[in-house]
């Protein structure tokens, strides 16, 4: 799958919007991914229908939907996502979005913290490894 759609990067949305099976092409989800987050109620709000009954995605469901993608990959629980859209949908929200944000950020930044470390000590092993077989470090 691709990236999701970043902010700042054209994608191009006809008036009508993007069936379902492209914006989830668009965001890097799978349309099975994109009808569960929208049954998990992660959207802003449900997609716009065809008069055919079809999903129709803008590029505002585009940007929330990359957003959604951003924040599952970076560890966020679905019940935190479901909040954080909650919220979302509520005026007068913003400062209990940002402190979900800075919770989540402090979150992330302690999983970094235990990855380089445990990177690090991949790295020693290896360099351990490679001594023991004579093999020159950096090789």
């Amino acid at each position: 799958m691709s990236d999701p759609i970043l902010p700042g990067v054209p994608v191009e949305v006809p008036p009508e919007g993007l069936l379902i099976g492209e914006a989830a092409a668009v965001c890097g989800l799978s349309v099975d991914a994109l009808r569960h987050y929208e049954r998990e109620g992660l959207t802003l709000h449900p997609a716009p229908r065809s008069p055919s009954g079809r999903r129709r995605y803008g590029p505002r469901d585009l940007a929330w939907l990359g957003g959604l993608v951003m924040l599952r990959r970076t560890g966020m629980p679905i019940a935190a996502v479901r909040e954080y859209a909650a919220l979302a949908r509520e005026e007068g929200t913003d400062a209990k979005r940002l402190d979900l944000l800075e919770r989540h950020r402090a979150e992330v930044v302690e999983r970094l913290e235990r990855t380089r470390t445990g990177l690090a000590a991949i790295d020693r092993k290896i360099a351990s490894c490679r001594n023991a077989l004579g093999m020159d470090a950096d090789a």
